[in-house]
Protein backbone atom coordinates (compact mmCIF):
# COMPACT_ATOMS: atom_id res chain seq x y z
CA UNK A 1 0.00 0.00 0.00
CA UNK A 2 1.44 3.56 -0.76
CA UNK A 3 2.61 6.20 1.52
CA UNK A 4 0.25 8.72 2.47
CA UNK A 5 0.95 12.07 1.44
CA UNK A 6 0.49 14.42 4.40
CA UNK A 7 0.54 18.00 5.00
CA UNK A 8 1.40 18.82 8.78
CA UNK A 9 -1.26 20.87 9.88
CA UNK A 10 -1.27 22.64 13.30
CA UNK A 11 -2.91 25.63 14.08
CA UNK A 12 -0.87 28.86 13.78
CA UNK A 13 -2.50 32.25 15.68
CA UNK A 14 -2.53 35.57 13.86
CA UNK A 15 0.19 38.01 15.24
CA UNK A 16 -2.50 40.86 14.43
CA UNK A 17 -6.60 40.70 15.22
CA UNK A 18 -8.02 40.23 11.64
CA UNK A 19 -9.83 42.89 10.36
CA UNK A 20 -13.56 40.58 10.71
CA UNK A 21 -16.44 41.29 8.29
CA UNK A 22 -19.26 41.33 11.32
CA UNK A 23 -19.57 43.05 14.76
CA UNK A 24 -22.11 43.97 17.43
CA UNK A 25 -22.73 47.78 17.97
CA UNK A 26 -23.31 47.82 21.80
CA UNK A 27 -25.45 50.71 23.14
CA UNK A 28 -24.40 50.82 26.36
CA UNK A 29 -26.36 53.50 28.01
CA UNK A 30 -29.23 51.42 27.83
CA UNK A 31 -28.04 48.32 29.49
CA UNK A 32 -29.43 47.53 32.64
CA UNK A 33 -25.97 46.44 33.91
CA UNK A 34 -28.01 43.91 36.24
CA UNK A 35 -28.72 40.77 33.88
CA UNK A 36 -27.82 37.64 36.17
CA UNK A 37 -27.12 35.85 32.56
CA UNK A 38 -25.84 38.76 30.09
CA UNK A 39 -25.88 37.25 26.51
CA UNK A 40 -21.74 38.38 26.94
CA UNK A 41 -20.94 35.75 28.99
CA UNK A 42 -23.46 33.13 26.88
CA UNK A 43 -21.34 33.71 23.75
CA UNK A 44 -20.16 30.28 22.41
CA UNK A 45 -17.39 32.17 20.41
CA UNK A 46 -16.44 34.31 23.68
CA UNK A 47 -15.83 36.78 21.47
CA UNK A 48 -16.41 39.27 24.36
CA UNK A 49 -13.90 38.46 26.02
CA UNK A 50 -11.70 41.43 25.95
CA UNK A 51 -14.39 43.85 26.06
CA UNK A 52 -13.97 45.05 29.60
CA UNK A 53 -9.86 45.31 28.19
CA UNK A 54 -10.66 48.00 25.68
CA UNK A 55 -13.21 49.68 28.70
CA UNK A 56 -9.99 50.21 30.72
CA UNK A 57 -7.86 51.65 28.32
CA UNK A 58 -10.41 53.92 26.61
CA UNK A 59 -9.69 52.20 23.27
CA UNK A 60 -12.01 51.36 20.76
CA UNK A 61 -12.76 47.12 20.19
CA UNK A 62 -11.32 45.46 17.52
CA UNK A 63 -13.76 44.30 15.03
CA UNK A 64 -14.49 41.13 16.27
CA UNK A 65 -12.82 38.48 13.95
CA UNK A 66 -14.61 35.34 15.44
CA UNK A 67 -18.17 36.32 15.38
CA UNK A 68 -20.07 33.85 13.16
CA UNK A 69 -22.58 35.81 12.77
CA UNK A 70 -25.76 33.73 14.94
CA UNK A 71 -27.36 36.63 16.22
CA UNK A 72 -28.04 34.93 19.49
CA UNK A 73 -26.77 38.33 21.55
CA UNK A 74 -28.91 40.49 18.94
CA UNK A 75 -32.00 38.40 20.05
CA UNK A 76 -31.77 37.01 23.50
CA UNK A 77 -30.71 41.13 25.17
CA UNK A 78 -33.43 41.93 26.87
CA UNK A 79 -32.29 45.50 26.39
CA UNK A 80 -31.76 45.15 22.47
CA UNK A 81 -28.15 46.89 22.84
CA UNK A 82 -26.87 45.23 20.32
CA UNK A 83 -27.13 45.00 16.96
CA UNK A 84 -24.80 43.42 14.17
CA UNK A 85 -22.85 45.52 11.26
CA UNK A 86 -20.33 44.80 8.79
CA UNK A 87 -17.21 46.49 9.64
CA UNK A 88 -16.25 49.23 7.20
CA UNK A 89 -12.55 48.42 7.43
CA UNK A 90 -13.73 44.92 6.19
CA UNK A 91 -15.01 46.63 2.85
CA UNK A 92 -11.99 48.37 2.03
CA UNK A 93 -9.76 45.10 2.15
CA UNK A 94 -8.13 44.14 -1.40
CA UNK A 95 -9.94 45.11 -4.61
CA UNK A 96 -12.76 43.57 -6.91
CA UNK A 97 -10.79 40.80 -7.73
CA UNK A 98 -8.82 40.03 -4.30
CA UNK A 99 -12.02 40.60 -2.51
CA UNK A 100 -12.61 41.67 1.06
CA UNK A 101 -13.69 37.80 1.19
CA UNK A 102 -10.85 36.17 -0.07
CA UNK A 103 -8.71 37.78 1.96
CA UNK A 104 -10.89 37.04 5.05
CA UNK A 105 -10.97 33.21 3.82
CA UNK A 106 -7.39 32.56 3.10
CA UNK A 107 -6.68 33.89 6.68
CA UNK A 108 -8.78 31.40 7.83
CA UNK A 109 -7.39 28.65 6.14
CA UNK A 110 -3.74 30.02 7.18
CA UNK A 111 -4.61 29.81 10.92
CA UNK A 112 -6.45 26.55 11.12
CA UNK A 113 -5.87 24.90 7.88
CA UNK A 114 -9.73 24.08 7.96
CA UNK A 115 -11.88 24.02 4.70
CA UNK A 116 -13.92 27.64 5.34
CA UNK A 117 -17.61 25.99 5.49
CA UNK A 118 -20.90 28.62 5.82
CA UNK A 119 -23.91 27.24 7.96
CA UNK A 120 -25.77 29.56 5.10
CA UNK A 121 -24.98 27.82 2.90
CA UNK A 122 -22.73 28.85 -0.75
CA UNK A 123 -23.88 32.41 -1.19
CA UNK A 124 -21.54 33.40 -4.44
CA UNK A 125 -22.19 34.07 -7.96
CA UNK A 126 -23.98 31.25 -10.15
CA UNK A 127 -22.11 32.96 -13.19
CA UNK A 128 -19.74 35.96 -13.54
CA UNK A 129 -16.20 36.64 -15.23
CA UNK A 130 -13.69 34.55 -14.90
CA UNK A 131 -13.71 31.41 -12.64
CA UNK A 132 -16.88 31.92 -11.87
CA UNK A 133 -18.73 31.30 -15.13
CA UNK A 134 -17.04 27.76 -14.56
CA UNK A 135 -19.11 24.87 -12.57
CA UNK A 136 -17.34 21.81 -11.95
CA UNK A 137 -18.87 18.29 -12.28
CA UNK A 138 -20.17 16.65 -8.65
CA UNK A 139 -22.36 13.48 -10.14
CA UNK A 140 -19.98 11.38 -8.00
CA UNK A 141 -21.91 11.88 -4.82
CA UNK A 142 -25.28 11.12 -5.65
CA UNK A 143 -24.73 9.04 -8.39
CA UNK A 144 -21.27 6.72 -6.78
CA UNK A 145 -19.84 3.95 -8.71
CA UNK A 146 -17.53 1.11 -7.29
CA UNK A 147 -16.11 3.28 -4.27
CA UNK A 148 -17.20 6.23 -5.17
CA UNK A 149 -16.15 9.37 -3.19
CA UNK A 150 -14.77 6.95 -0.39
CA UNK A 151 -11.10 5.89 0.14
CA UNK A 152 -10.11 9.47 -0.65
CA UNK A 153 -6.71 9.28 0.92
CA UNK A 154 -5.32 7.23 -2.03
CA UNK A 155 -6.43 10.09 -4.34
CA UNK A 156 -3.23 11.22 -5.85
CA UNK A 157 -2.48 14.99 -5.98
CA UNK A 158 1.06 14.30 -7.41
CA UNK A 159 2.22 16.15 -10.73
CA UNK A 160 5.48 16.26 -12.93
CA UNK A 161 7.46 19.29 -13.57
CA UNK A 162 9.88 17.23 -15.93
CA UNK A 163 9.74 16.26 -19.24
CA UNK A 164 8.57 12.40 -21.05
CA UNK A 165 9.12 10.72 -23.70
CA UNK A 166 7.23 10.85 -26.78
CA UNK A 167 7.76 7.54 -27.65
CA UNK A 168 9.08 4.45 -26.27
CA UNK A 169 11.32 2.32 -28.51
CA UNK A 170 12.18 -2.03 -27.37
CA UNK A 171 14.04 -4.88 -29.35
CA UNK A 172 12.57 -7.81 -30.20
CA UNK A 173 13.16 -9.64 -26.56
CA UNK A 174 11.24 -6.36 -24.76
CA UNK A 175 14.44 -4.39 -23.95
CA UNK A 176 13.82 -0.74 -23.46
CA UNK A 177 15.86 0.83 -26.08
CA UNK A 178 15.00 4.11 -25.77
CA UNK A 179 16.32 6.66 -23.14
CA UNK A 180 15.29 6.99 -19.91
CA UNK A 181 14.73 10.78 -18.65
CA UNK A 182 14.82 11.58 -15.09
CA UNK A 183 11.41 12.25 -13.40
CA UNK A 184 10.80 15.01 -11.30
CA UNK A 185 7.47 15.07 -8.89
CA UNK A 186 5.95 17.15 -7.14
CA UNK A 187 3.31 16.07 -4.56
CA UNK A 188 0.72 19.02 -4.76
CA UNK A 189 -0.03 20.50 -8.09
CA UNK A 190 1.32 24.15 -7.20
CA UNK A 191 4.78 25.49 -6.52
CA UNK A 192 5.31 29.06 -4.78
CA UNK A 193 6.47 32.04 -6.47
CA UNK A 194 8.09 35.44 -4.73
CA UNK A 195 5.14 37.73 -5.21
CA UNK A 196 6.04 40.82 -7.15
CA UNK A 197 5.36 43.43 -4.31
CA UNK A 198 5.30 43.56 -0.31
CA UNK A 199 7.89 43.63 1.83
CA UNK A 200 9.98 40.38 0.77
CA UNK A 201 12.45 40.63 3.51
CA UNK A 202 14.30 37.35 4.30
CA UNK A 203 12.19 36.09 6.91
CA UNK A 204 8.93 36.34 4.24
CA UNK A 205 11.07 34.60 1.52
CA UNK A 206 12.94 32.07 4.17
CA UNK A 207 8.73 31.50 5.00
CA UNK A 208 8.09 30.46 1.53
CA UNK A 209 10.49 28.33 1.11
CA UNK A 210 10.88 26.28 4.53
CA UNK A 211 7.45 25.23 3.74
CA UNK A 212 8.21 24.59 0.21
CA UNK A 213 10.76 22.39 1.25
CA UNK A 214 8.73 20.87 4.25
CA UNK A 215 5.28 20.17 1.29
CA UNK A 216 7.97 18.82 -1.43
CA UNK A 217 7.27 21.51 -3.64
CA UNK A 218 9.28 24.49 -4.91
CA UNK A 219 9.90 27.95 -4.87
CA UNK A 220 10.53 30.74 -7.85
CA UNK A 221 12.75 33.13 -6.46
CA UNK A 222 14.92 35.94 -8.01
CA UNK A 223 18.40 35.43 -7.71
CA UNK A 224 19.63 38.85 -6.49
CA UNK A 225 17.43 37.81 -2.62
CA UNK A 226 19.23 34.35 -2.68
CA UNK A 227 21.33 34.51 0.11
CA UNK A 228 23.94 31.77 1.89
CA UNK A 229 20.64 31.14 4.66
CA UNK A 230 18.98 29.59 1.51
CA UNK A 231 21.90 27.02 0.86
CA UNK A 232 20.45 24.06 2.82
CA UNK A 233 16.59 24.80 1.33
CA UNK A 234 18.57 24.89 -2.40
CA UNK A 235 16.72 21.88 -3.58
CA UNK A 236 13.48 23.45 -3.56
CA UNK A 237 14.12 26.79 -5.18
CA UNK A 238 13.25 27.98 -8.84
CA UNK A 239 15.77 30.42 -9.89
CA UNK A 240 14.41 33.09 -12.09
CA UNK A 241 17.54 33.10 -14.56
CA UNK A 242 18.22 35.53 -17.71
CA UNK A 243 20.34 34.17 -20.48
CA UNK A 244 22.96 36.84 -19.18
CA UNK A 245 23.19 35.39 -15.55
CA UNK A 246 22.19 31.65 -15.97
CA UNK A 247 25.73 30.83 -16.14
CA UNK A 248 27.22 32.87 -13.41
CA UNK A 249 24.65 31.74 -10.45
CA UNK A 250 24.57 27.84 -11.13
CA UNK A 251 28.58 27.92 -11.32
CA UNK A 252 28.44 29.48 -7.61
CA UNK A 253 25.19 28.12 -5.85
CA UNK A 254 25.17 23.95 -5.38
CA UNK A 255 22.28 21.84 -4.56
CA UNK A 256 19.44 23.19 -7.31
CA UNK A 257 17.40 20.99 -9.14
CA UNK A 258 15.63 22.79 -11.47
CA UNK A 259 15.70 26.25 -12.71
CA UNK A 260 13.44 28.96 -15.12
CA UNK A 261 14.90 30.52 -17.98
CA UNK A 262 12.87 33.79 -19.02
CA UNK A 263 11.60 33.36 -22.57
CA UNK A 264 14.25 35.56 -25.01
CA UNK A 265 15.42 35.12 -28.40
CA UNK A 266 18.03 32.30 -28.90
CA UNK A 267 16.51 30.51 -25.76
CA UNK A 268 17.14 26.82 -27.73
CA UNK A 269 20.88 27.94 -27.08
CA UNK A 270 20.42 28.33 -23.68
CA UNK A 271 18.48 25.67 -23.27
CA UNK A 272 20.72 23.17 -25.64
CA UNK A 273 23.82 24.41 -23.12
CA UNK A 274 22.28 23.95 -19.88
CA UNK A 275 21.22 20.45 -21.60
CA UNK A 276 25.03 19.62 -22.34
CA UNK A 277 26.44 21.00 -18.70
CA UNK A 278 24.04 20.23 -16.56
CA UNK A 279 21.76 16.88 -18.05
CA UNK A 280 20.08 16.27 -14.29
CA UNK A 281 18.71 19.98 -14.23
CA UNK A 282 14.85 20.62 -14.70
CA UNK A 283 14.19 23.49 -17.00
CA UNK A 284 11.14 25.37 -17.36
CA UNK A 285 10.72 28.49 -19.82
CA UNK A 286 9.16 31.53 -18.53
CA UNK A 287 6.61 33.29 -20.95
CA UNK A 288 4.59 36.10 -20.27
CA UNK A 289 0.84 35.36 -21.58
CA UNK A 290 -0.04 38.01 -23.99
CA UNK A 291 -0.65 37.78 -27.40
CA UNK A 292 2.67 35.71 -28.35
CA UNK A 293 1.86 33.40 -25.69
CA UNK A 294 0.93 30.49 -28.28
CA UNK A 295 3.34 30.59 -30.56
CA UNK A 296 6.02 30.34 -28.36
CA UNK A 297 4.27 27.41 -26.11
CA UNK A 298 4.16 25.73 -29.98
CA UNK A 299 7.88 26.82 -30.03
CA UNK A 300 9.50 25.88 -26.86
CA UNK A 301 7.63 22.34 -27.02
CA UNK A 302 9.45 21.50 -29.48
CA UNK A 303 12.98 22.15 -27.46
CA UNK A 304 14.29 20.04 -24.65
CA UNK A 305 12.74 22.31 -21.96
CA UNK A 306 10.69 20.49 -19.48
CA UNK A 307 7.84 23.06 -18.30
CA UNK A 308 6.73 26.13 -19.56
CA UNK A 309 5.39 28.72 -17.28
CA UNK A 310 3.13 31.38 -17.97
CA UNK A 311 2.49 34.65 -16.14
CA UNK A 312 -0.94 36.51 -16.33
CA UNK A 313 -1.11 39.40 -14.15
CA UNK A 314 -2.58 39.61 -11.01
CA UNK A 315 -6.48 39.43 -12.20
CA UNK A 316 -5.74 36.46 -14.14
CA UNK A 317 -5.80 38.65 -17.39
CA UNK A 318 -3.19 38.23 -20.50
CA UNK A 319 -0.98 41.54 -20.89
CA UNK A 320 -0.70 44.03 -23.92
CA UNK A 321 -4.41 43.69 -25.11
CA UNK A 322 -6.94 45.94 -25.15
CA UNK A 323 -9.53 42.96 -23.90
CA UNK A 324 -7.67 40.35 -22.45
CA UNK A 325 -8.92 37.20 -22.03
CA UNK A 326 -9.08 35.57 -18.60
CA UNK A 327 -6.94 33.02 -17.52
CA UNK A 328 -9.04 30.18 -17.88
CA UNK A 329 -10.01 30.27 -21.65
CA UNK A 330 -6.20 31.34 -22.24
CA UNK A 331 -4.99 27.70 -20.58
CA UNK A 332 -7.46 26.01 -22.93
CA UNK A 333 -6.19 27.57 -26.19
CA UNK A 334 -2.55 27.06 -25.46
CA UNK A 335 -3.69 23.24 -24.45
CA UNK A 336 -5.69 22.80 -27.06
CA UNK A 337 -3.14 24.24 -29.61
CA UNK A 338 0.08 21.66 -28.43
CA UNK A 339 -2.70 19.01 -28.65
CA UNK A 340 -3.45 19.93 -32.31
CA UNK A 341 0.35 19.60 -32.70
CA UNK A 342 0.36 16.55 -31.17
CA UNK A 343 2.81 17.70 -28.46
CA UNK A 344 1.04 18.15 -25.63
CA UNK A 345 2.81 14.83 -23.57
CA UNK A 346 5.78 16.43 -24.42
CA UNK A 347 5.88 19.51 -22.21
CA UNK A 348 3.91 20.55 -18.53
CA UNK A 349 2.02 23.40 -18.73
CA UNK A 350 2.09 26.26 -15.09
CA UNK A 351 0.48 29.09 -15.00
CA UNK A 352 0.44 31.88 -12.64
CA UNK A 353 -1.96 35.15 -12.09
CA UNK A 354 -5.14 35.21 -10.61
CA UNK A 355 -4.77 32.08 -8.35
CA UNK A 356 -6.84 33.17 -5.48
CA UNK A 357 -9.07 30.60 -4.07
CA UNK A 358 -8.49 26.58 -4.07
CA UNK A 359 -11.31 26.02 -6.43
CA UNK A 360 -9.08 28.04 -9.48
CA UNK A 361 -6.41 25.03 -8.75
CA UNK A 362 -9.05 22.56 -9.83
CA UNK A 363 -10.74 24.96 -12.41
CA UNK A 364 -7.35 25.92 -13.81
CA UNK A 365 -6.11 22.10 -14.07
CA UNK A 366 -9.64 20.54 -16.01
CA UNK A 367 -8.53 23.72 -18.70
CA UNK A 368 -5.48 22.45 -19.33
CA UNK A 369 -2.49 23.45 -16.93
CA UNK A 370 -0.77 20.74 -15.30
CA UNK A 371 -0.60 23.03 -12.07
CA UNK A 372 -0.51 26.54 -10.93
CA UNK A 373 1.65 28.82 -9.14
CA UNK A 374 0.79 30.97 -6.10
CA UNK A 375 1.86 34.23 -5.17
CA UNK A 376 -0.28 36.82 -3.59
CA UNK A 377 -1.75 33.60 -1.27
CA UNK A 378 1.13 33.19 0.57
CA UNK A 379 1.22 37.31 1.53
CA UNK A 380 -2.47 37.00 2.49
CA UNK A 381 -1.14 33.95 4.65
CA UNK A 382 1.28 36.35 6.29
CA UNK A 383 -1.57 38.39 7.40
CA UNK A 384 -1.24 40.59 4.62
CA UNK A 385 -4.05 42.82 3.46
CA UNK A 386 -3.42 44.13 -0.01
CA UNK A 387 -3.12 47.99 1.31
CA UNK A 388 -0.07 47.88 -0.91
CA UNK A 389 1.37 51.02 1.26
CA UNK A 390 4.27 49.19 1.26
CA UNK A 391 4.40 50.39 -3.22
CA UNK A 392 3.71 54.06 -1.71
CA UNK A 393 6.97 53.69 0.95
CA UNK A 394 4.93 53.35 3.81
CA UNK A 395 4.87 51.16 6.80
CA UNK A 396 3.23 47.93 6.67
CA UNK A 397 0.04 47.79 8.90
CA UNK A 398 0.82 44.17 10.45
CA UNK A 399 4.81 44.83 9.92
CA UNK A 400 4.95 41.49 7.52
CA UNK A 401 8.48 41.94 7.79
CA UNK A 402 9.69 40.97 10.89
CA UNK A 403 7.63 37.80 10.97
CA UNK A 404 8.90 34.42 13.11
CA UNK A 405 9.58 32.10 9.75
CA UNK A 406 8.63 29.35 11.82
CA UNK A 407 5.35 30.92 12.35
CA UNK A 408 4.92 32.11 8.82
CA UNK A 409 6.00 28.82 7.41
CA UNK A 410 3.05 26.90 9.30
CA UNK A 411 0.79 29.51 8.22
CA UNK A 412 1.42 28.74 4.66
CA UNK A 413 1.79 25.23 5.02
CA UNK A 414 -1.60 25.34 6.99
CA UNK A 415 -3.30 27.18 3.83
CA UNK A 416 -1.61 24.65 1.17
CA UNK A 417 -2.93 22.00 3.38
CA UNK A 418 -6.79 23.34 3.37
CA UNK A 419 -6.26 23.74 -0.41
CA UNK A 420 -5.46 20.67 -0.71
CA UNK A 421 -7.73 18.76 1.15
CA UNK A 422 -10.54 20.92 -0.87
CA UNK A 423 -9.20 20.12 -4.15
CA UNK A 424 -9.39 16.01 -3.06
CA UNK A 425 -13.07 16.47 -1.97
CA UNK A 426 -13.86 17.99 -5.73
CA UNK A 427 -11.84 14.70 -7.68
CA UNK A 428 -13.48 12.34 -5.34
CA UNK A 429 -17.07 14.09 -6.11
CA UNK A 430 -15.75 13.19 -9.69
CA UNK A 431 -14.74 10.03 -9.58
CA UNK A 432 -11.44 10.70 -10.17
CA UNK A 433 -8.51 9.91 -8.42
CA UNK A 434 -5.47 11.55 -10.53
CA UNK A 435 -4.82 14.90 -10.34
CA UNK A 436 -2.67 14.34 -13.85
CA UNK A 437 -6.39 12.12 -14.97
CA UNK A 438 -7.78 15.69 -14.14
CA UNK A 439 -6.02 17.70 -16.84
CA UNK A 440 -7.98 18.85 -19.94
CA UNK A 441 -11.30 17.34 -18.54
CA UNK A 442 -13.52 20.05 -19.64
CA UNK A 443 -16.45 17.46 -20.04
CA UNK A 444 -16.29 17.14 -16.08
CA UNK A 445 -17.28 21.26 -16.31
CA UNK A 446 -20.04 23.29 -17.57
CA UNK A 447 -19.12 26.97 -18.87
CA UNK A 448 -21.74 29.39 -18.03
CA UNK A 449 -21.31 30.97 -21.89
CA UNK A 450 -21.48 27.88 -23.35
CA UNK A 451 -24.79 26.99 -21.29
CA UNK A 452 -26.04 30.30 -22.27
CA UNK A 453 -25.32 29.93 -25.97
CA UNK A 454 -26.54 26.31 -26.15
CA UNK A 455 -30.28 27.42 -24.94
CA UNK A 456 -30.94 31.00 -25.78
CA UNK A 457 -28.80 31.17 -29.20
CA UNK A 458 -32.04 29.24 -31.44
CA UNK A 459 -34.16 31.64 -29.62
CA UNK A 460 -32.05 35.13 -29.94
CA UNK A 461 -29.26 33.87 -32.41
CA UNK A 462 -25.84 34.74 -31.95
CA UNK A 463 -24.40 37.95 -30.41
CA UNK A 464 -22.80 40.38 -32.33
CA UNK A 465 -19.56 40.96 -31.22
Amino acid sequence: MPKKYHVPVKMAIPRFNPVGKYTTVEFREDCAGSCRKCVKKACVYNIFKDNYKHIATMEDPEYLYACQSCFRCVQECTRGIFSRVINPDYRSLGNDYWTSDIIHRTWYQAHTGKIPVSGAGYRGPFAGEGFDSMWTDMSEIVRPTRDGIHGREYINTGIELSRRNARLSFTKDGTLLSKTLPIFEIPVPLIFKQPEFGVLSENVLQSMAQSAYILGTMLLIDPQYYSENFRSLAQCLIPVLSKKNYHDFLEHVQGIRMVELTYCSGISEVIEDLRTSRPELIISVGVELNRDALSRALEIAKFEADTIHFYANERGREFDSENPMFLKEMIREVHLALVDNRIRNRINLIFSGGIAMAEHVAKSIICGADGVAIDLPLLVALECRLCRQCIKGETCPVKIGNINPDWGKQRIINLVGAWRNQLIEVMGAMGIREARRLRGEVGRSMWFEDLEKESFGPIFGERKA
